[in-house]
């Protein structure tokens, strides 16, 4: 054929996706484009085969080859596809306003060809190639026989030269030519990883192939061939092998009833690298409204924070796509790990435009629904089983509750709390005829509250999760009828009796020189502590949240909660035991003297109660033993 030169056509709306500095972010999108583009090759090579339109190949004749050279600055994308014409080559590349895809499909649509496994032959994708090459080459040859082989080539995709080929094999192979930026980052290892990174899962062998090292390694193999030589020795010589980079089939694309427990567990491994086996996961698989196939994986967390990147890969045709894609993906899912495949995803758009497509919204609804259907289904069918499962899993339900509403309507009713007493109670159980939930953060500190609560016919729950302070606020916004209570935040008895309250309260509040120090007397029984610190919930929380502020502020934030000071004031009141001795003999062997010895007595009783609660200070708890130890030495005295 004639040579000729030209300029690539582009239409006025398509020409932003053109401007290779703005297509893709990432550099390295360029291989996932290319391989993309050879396997769609041979998918329409496939189709042509099955429709009849050519001769049948084996299905191990198709594969894709990387290859990779650094002393000629190239690497060239080889596959035996449909090729195409020279005709093909003016619409494909140089109109870019033209889908390949939608072409192809339309070409074919009537004769009953199924149009999915076509993201595009040659395209927009194809000029990604620019942003590392100052050179592409296409060499090309169509399947259709009479064809001639054709050459296309272009050093800034806009102006390109067609030639003649003397390329012999159905087809085609690009080559890139590395910038000088190029050269400095894509070395063999790089372009490897990348090709890992985003091809694994494609149907058709890829190859990798390192010029580099096949010459390095055939250097090797003559010189032991010349050193068995010398010894009369035979040796024969070891071929250069390229890297198989696709290796592994995505378990995805299999029905859920041809998959194995080890297979799933196994797949889990080799993708995520986890050595840990996965908790349980979810195996998607349709094709109406929308094709959507995937695993997800619930993993072994023990409910601590972890790293999240890299946790749900999205994929496009076992194309890797990107991670953790916040669009498509609720964010609280990237607590799961898992590999989704969405053939109808739209690709090379901005997040905006994703955040406003109606098919990523349905698709994100439905995930949400299988995951809490599939949390559901556990726990009706083996509550047991989802009972072991919460220590992993109940960071990921509460934090998902918080921030999907459709999760949380989905889940509330099987919303797990831990008790004191090892047991484990839906909010529903623990609510059931109650207006509050007990809870404490350190069962052993607060024993002897618990006690007390338990008494109430409370189940305490266990609440030491960073999370829960602001689940429980959460909880009571959705349901104002229920306070959540921490166990030292009322403290309930069967009465006592106010006698000598008033003078008790002075007493009290000139032993530890706080005019402000209230007092109540509450029979608790004289099997409990004789006194107790009661905090209310309302300061204690203003308290917890200002501290969580301090830990985040920066130099020069102002405290917004300043002014909920005088709103929610630290207070914390003395409940004295009115059926515990010590009260008792205090009330009656005082008389109403109040010397050094009785405000000693009194002061200690308030450090008690203070280490029973918790919020003794360094000098509180210096007196605290220092009077102990000296009553100890009093004891024992009296003992001789």
């Amino acid at each position: 054929m004639t040579a000729r030169s030209g300029k690539v056509t582009v239409t006025t709306e398509n020409i932003f996706p053109i401007i290779r500095k703005w297509l893709y972010t990432d550099h390295d999108i360029f291989i996932r484009e290319l391989v993309s583009n050879s396997a769609d090759a041979i998918a329409k090579m496939k189709r042509i085969i099955d429709l009849g339109e050519a001769d049948s190949l084996s299905e191990d004749s198709f594969e894709i080859t990387v290859e990779y050279s650094k002393d000629e600055s190239t690497v060239s994308f080889h596959d035996n596809g449909i090729g195409m014409t020279a005709d093909e080559i003016n619409r494909y590349i140089n109109q870019i306003a033209f889908s390949g895809a939608m072409d192809f499909v339309e070409k074919y649509k009537e004769q009953g060809a199924d149009d999915s496994g076509i993201i595009g032959h040659f395209g927009l994708g194809f000029y990604s190639a620019f942003m590392v090459a100052d050179k592409v080459t296409i060499e090309t040859k169509s399947f259709a026989e009479g064809e001639a082989a054709v050459c296309w080539e272009s050093e800034d995709g806009m102006e390109y030269t067609i030639s003649s080929s003397d390329r012999k094999e159905r087809g085609t192979t690009i080559t890139l030519l590395f910038s000088e930026e190029a050269r400095k980052i894509f070395d063999p290892d790089k372009t490897l990883s990348v090709l890992r990174k985003y091809c694994s899962f494609i149907p058709y062998p890829i190859f990798f192939w390192d010029k580099g090292e096949e010459e390095r390694k055939l250097e090797r193999e003559n010189k032991k061939r010349e050193e068995s030589l010398q010894k009369s020795e035979e040796y024969e010589i070891e071929a250069y092998q390229a890297v198989r980079v696709n290796p592994k089939t995505p378990l995805w694309t299999k029905a859920p009833k041809d998959c194995s427990e080890e297979e799933y567990i196994s797949f889990y491994h080799d993708v995520f690298s986890d050595m840990r086996d996965p908790l349980f996961w979810i195996h998607l698989n349709m094709d109406y409204p929308f094709t959507l196939q995937g695993i997800l994986y619930f993993p072994k967390t023990d409910n601590i924070y972890q790293n999240l990147e890299g946790r749900i890969k999205i994929y496009n045709q076992q194309v890797f796509v990107a991670d953790n894609i916040e669009e498509i993906i609720p964010e609280f899912l990237f607590l799961l790990r898992g590999c989704l495949d969405c053939s109808d995803l739209p690709l090379n758009v901005s997040r905006s435009a994703l955040q406003q497509d109606e098919y990523v919204k349905k698709l994100s609804v439905h995930i949400i629904r299988k995951v809490s259907d599939k949390l559901n289904e556990l726990f009706k069918n083996d509550r047991t089983a989802y009972e072991s499962f919460w220590s992993d899993i109940g960071v990921f339900v509460k934090y998902g509750m918080m921030r999907e509403e459709k999760f949380f309507e989905k889940t509330r009713d099987i919303l797990l709390f831990d008790t004191v007493d090892g047991n484990k109670r839906t909010y529903i159980e623990l609510t059931e005829g109650k207006e509050s939930i007990r809870y404490t953060r350190d069962p052993d500190r607060q024993a002897a509250y618990i006690d007390i609560a338990k008494r109430d016919g409370f189940d305490v729950v266990v609440l030491k999760e960073e999370l829960d302070p602001n689940f429980i606020s959460f909880m009571e916004y959705k349901n104002p009828q229920v306070r959540f209570m921490r166990v030292d935040a009322q403290i309930s008895g069967d009465g006592g009796s106010d006698e000598g309250l008033d003078f008790l309260r002075d007493l009290f509040q000139k032993a530890t020189g706080d005019d402000k120090l209230e007092i109540s007397l509450v029979a608790l029984g004289s099997d409990q502590l004789p006194v107790f610190i009661r905090e209310t919930e309302e300061a204690r929380r203003m308290k917890e949240m200002k501290k969580q502020f301090e830990k985040m502020k920066k130099p020069g934030d102002e405290d917004p909660y300043g002014d909920l000071d005088s709103m929610f004031p630290e207070k914390r009141d003395l409940v004295l035991n009115s059926d515990h001795p010590l009260i008792d003999r205090l009330k009656q062997k005082i008389n109403g003297e109040s010397g050094d010895e009785v405000l000693k007595v009194c002061q200690h009783i308030v450090d008690l109660a203070r280490l029973n609660h918790g919020s003794l200070d360094a000098e509180g708890l210096k007196r605290f033993l220092k009077t102990h130890s000296e009553w100890m030495l009093k004891i024992t005295d009296e003992m001789k």
